[in-house]
Formats: C-alpha cells, structure tokens, sequence
C-alpha cells in the first residue's frame, strides 16, 4: 500500500508546474495534500479511480487539506473537534478498515515567534486527538508538521535554534507524541540519513540543499512491522517542499 503526502504551495500554482503528471507517475494509492490555498469550486482536479476529500480554511487562499483515495473510507471528519483549532482546514481524517490515515498541515510559529503559543495548544490538542484515534486502531499520520525534530534534520542547527520550526518548545512537543506510542517512519527505516524535504525559496537554499526535513509520516507503534520503505522524493520540484512517502506491507 502507497501513501504520498506533499504540501504543495498552492495547489493551482503547483498544477501550472506539472502536479497532475507528478500525481499520475507516483500511482499512489492515498495522496495527501497540504497548504492547498483553495476554496471549494477553484480548481476542478480529479482522477480516475481516485475519490478526492477537500478541507478548506475559511480564510481564502490560506492553508487547507485534501486526500485523494483509491479505497473508500469508513468514514470521513473534518479537524480536531475543537473549535478553536478547526477554521484553518488543517486535518482530514479518514477511517478505514484497519486504520486512520490522518492528514496534516501544522500551524506555523511565525516570524518572531508570534504563534508559537497557539502553536503549542495545538500541539496538546492535537496529540490527544491522534491518542483518542489511536485507542480505536493503528493512526498513519501525514503531512507538514512544521517542526525538524532532530539537527540531522535541518542544515544549519546552530544558527536556526531559536526560529519556528526548531525552537525547543515545537521539537519537544514532536518527542511528546513519539513517546506517546508513535513512530517516525523515515528515522526510524534512515536512523542516520540526511535528507530534506523543504528549502526556502530565498538564497538559492534549494539548489545548495540547505533545507529542512518537516514534512512526515508517522505511525503507530504497531505499524512499525509493516513499514517497507520510507520515502523522501527531493527531485520533484512544483513546490518548495518536495513529497515524501511510504509503503506499507
């Protein structure tokens, strides 16, 4: 089983740069997107064999989600049921036989640090979310968590330590839900790899491969037996991230 998670900067702006092709030479069989920056009616995109499930911030042109799907869910829900956190089209849960495929674009901290508050009660609330789901069935989480976990994940430690995205607040929260019973795929199958899946568009950041390793799969403990490969697909461009994956047995 194929699962491919890509926030993609605009989906529009990202489908003039060839994402329909990209979409079809992976032949995946979930696709989750992030920071889909559309509303419902926007873009009509669809494919063959695939059902699509969309949520959109309330803001336009801000943040949103949506997962194309193969296999038909049990059900389907639409962020966190907390009111608070739920008007930015962030999460898309989809329920299946063995599992919920959770679909996830993190909140940012900002430039100054100037949500990293909300930031942090999103993360308790969040996690107790993935917790709940998981006391239910196994829980594979996607998306753009915003945060490199560990300095093997990003390429200049030292000089981003206090900046969003690897302050010691927002990588404590990651090590939180880890101890919780979940596993990060890609350290998990290249404990000692370096590779990233953003680089800022300033800098040439891309090209000298200064970037950072933010977007994720993890999963439930239990899942970790299943875990064939681990995926981080650097020479797909169309955004500033690049996909990541994973297979499953």
């Amino acid at each position: 089983m194929k699962f491919i998670s890509w926030n993609v900067n605009g989906l529009r702006a990202c489908e003039a740069k060839g994402f329909s092709t990209i979409f079809n030479e992976m032949d995946a069989d979930f696709f989750c997107l992030q920071e889909t920056k559309m509303q419902a009616g926007q873009l009509d995109l669809q494919f063959p064999g695939y059902t699509s499930f969309w949520n959109s911030a309330e803001k336009k042109g801000y943040s949103g989600t949506a997962i194309f799907t193969r296999l038909e869910p049990l059900s389907v829900s639409y962020g966190i049921g907390v009111d608070l956190h739920d008007h930015e089209g962030r999460v898309i849960t989809l329920e299946m036989e063995d599992f919920f495929l959770v679909c996830c674009y993190t909140p940012n901290s900002q430039d100054g640090l100037k949500r990293l508050e909300y930031r942090m009660s999103w993360e308790d609330a969040f996690r107790k979310y993935l917790k709940g789901l998981d006391l239910k069935k196994p829980v594979i989480l996607c998306g753009d968590l915003n945060v490199a976990h560990e300095e093997i994940d990003i390429k200049n430690p030292k000089t981003n330590r206090r900046n969003a995205g690897f302050t010691d607040e927002e990588r404590e929260q990651f090590s939180n839900l880890l101890a919780c019973g979940f596993t990060d795929t890609f350290r998990w199958k290249y404990p000692e790899q370096v590779t990233y899946s953003w680089w800022s568009y300033r800098f040439q950041a891309r090209q000298k491969n200064a970037g950072w390793r933010i977007d994720y799969f993890v999963v439930s403990n239990r899942l970790q037996d299943r875990i064939a490969d681990a995926t981080i697909h650097t020479d797909i461009l169309g955004s500033d991230h690049c996909p990541v994956g994973l297979l499953l047995k």
